[in-house]
């Protein structure tokens, strides 16, 4: 049986309707993983002894519930899935893609994972990750770079490569990935599927090892936005060991089985649509807006116009805070740990061995972004900027009930293409960054392919806690559309 042509939903009827059992499904994921990760390597850790017992544990429970000794089942009880190694899961190793957490496992879970698995879910495995999620091509991580499976000699996109490159060759049918400044979205549009960033706050944080704190969210890749929609909802709500997640209800399911957009007002920022974007992109994205025109939905010409300053605002904020938060890996309680006589040997030998060269050089803009005499020049002043996109936002949102943009200026990159030019990794996310510094949601999906068969994106963008707008405005698109069930024929099983 061919279970990755399978939505979620299906897998889960499924699995309840005895078509199937969590160990074949299971079992049929990690042959996949087995055959195809050679290739790829989206996957960091995996955990195939313990997933076959969780999945022969949700098979007994199953079982139990069909024969009437059970009320109920988790919602997504026997359903395999990925997560992001910047989670923590425990017992499963968390490098965060670093040397300096080589070895370490936390005795605990993160607050989206533990949600998950109360409701049921079989964790596979550990996928790849720039280091500590500071990256826009997996190409950062310590343990090696995750390849496209649409043309395994171009990136997945980062941080979140590995979720998305495991998600398009289908070795997982979903995956949990974190989005600090584009890391779900813009793999989901390098690899072909669909990746949410919810509103800052929706998810907790709890156990999602820091990088920047007022930024990190995080997120789902999926095949279909229902896919993301089912596994967001069962994350998101109020959470008392984060402070910054919010008390807002959880939205209810937002498909309804139509098409009809009428009433929806869409904007296009004319900020998005600039010189050096590559034409199929941008014609791309023209044409799924049009399309969602055709079916009802009106399009206003809308205006962002501090867009252009997010790019070093981002760059500001987000090393500060991971100036800080990153201190706490000085090889003093866990990790990598550098014997010296003196003890700030031992924080500098750690730290110097322990970290990549990314997390080195965004480490050193972010201090001195702090430092005594430039804090008000640079940080405070990125803040106040910060504060300017935001109202960008809620001032186009008074226009328009959500915004639709590309989510990078081209298609995936070669592997190596921007290793030595920082800048132009930066730009990749140009498009993506405004939306975490405005703490609104973003939701990315597919919308064609280049003449190199290589996937396009596109994200909505809405106020905040307006997921479920988005979610049924791409379920529409992708009911018109069949660039989401497409996947690769690059890497064969």
């Amino acid at each position: 049986m061919e279970y990755k042509e399978f939505t979620v939903q299906q897998l889960v009827d499924g699995l309840r309707a005895a078509s199937f059992s969590s160990r074949e499904l299971t079992s049929y994921y990690l042959e996949r993983i087995h055959a195809l990760d050679g290739q790829v390597h989206a996957f960091l850790a995996l955990d195939a002894e313990g997933a076959l017992a969780r999945a022969d544990q949700a098979d007994q429970a199953l079982s139990d519930w069909r024969a009437g000794k059970l009320d109920a089942v988790p919602a997504l009880l026997g359903l395999p899935i990925a997560v992001k190694d910047v989670l923590c899961v425990d017992g499963f190793p968390c490098t965060c893609g670093s040397r300096i957490l080589e070895n370490f496992k936390p005795p605990f879970n993160a607050t989206a994972v533990q949600r998950l698995l109360d409701a049921g879910v079989v964790i596979v495995g550990k996928t790849n990750t720039d280091e500590f999620a500071m990256g826009s091509s997996t190409e950062n991580s310590a343990y090696g770079a995750t390849h496209n499976p649409w043309n395994l000699a171009h990136v997945p996109g980062g941080s979140s490569g590995g979720s998305a490159a495991a998600v398009a060759a289908r070795m997982v049918p979903v995956a949990l990935g974190t989005d600090t400044g584009g890391s779900v979205r813009q793999p989901a549009s390098y690899c072909g599927v669909t990746g949410i960033k919810p509103t800052y706050g929706r998810v907790s944080r709890y156990g999602l090892i820091a990088y920047g704190s007022s930024l990190d969210t995080a997120g789902v890749l999926a095949r279909c936005a229902q896919d993301a929609e089912t596994l967001l909802r069962i994350m998101a709500g109020f959470d008392e060991r984060d402070a910054t997640t919010s008390d807002v209800p959880v939205f209810e399911p937002s498909w309804q089985g139509s098409v009809d957009l009428k009433g929806l007002r869409i904007g296009l920022p004319m900020e998005y649509f600039i010189e050096g974007i590559q034409p199929q992109v941008e014609q791309a994205v023209k044409q799924a807006v049009s399309l969602m025109e055709q079916h009802g939905a009106r399009v206003v010409q809308v205006s962002l116009p501090h867009t252009k300053y997010a790019l070093p605002v981002y760059y500001l904020i987000a090393p500060a805070e991971a100036s800080a938060n990153l201190a706490r890996f000085d090889g003093v309680r866990y990790g990598l740990r550098v014997p010296q006589e003196e003890l700030i040997a031992m924080y500098a030998g750690t730290r110097g061995k322990g970290f990549g060269a990314e997390v080195k050089r965004r480490i050193m803009l972010g201090t001195y972004a702090l430092s005594a005499g430039y804090y008000d020049a640079y940080y405070g002043q990125a803040q106040k900027v910060r504060t300017l996109i935001k109202q960008d936002f809620e001032k186009a949102f008074e226009l328009v009930d959500m915004i639709a943009a590309p989510i990078a200026p081209t298609t995936a990159f070669k592997l190596g293409e921007h290793t030595d030019d920082p800048l132009a990794m930066y730009l990749e996310d140009v498009f993506t960054l405004p939306a975490n510094l405005a703490g609104v949601p973003g939701l990315a999906f597919p919308v064609g392919f280049d003449d190199a068969n290589l996937p396009i994106g596109m994200q909505l963008m809405g106020a905040q806690f307006s997921e479920q707008a988005l979610f049924r405005a791409a379920a529409a698109y992708q009911a018109l559309s069949d660039w989401h069930q497409r996947y690769p024929d690059g890497v064969k099983a």
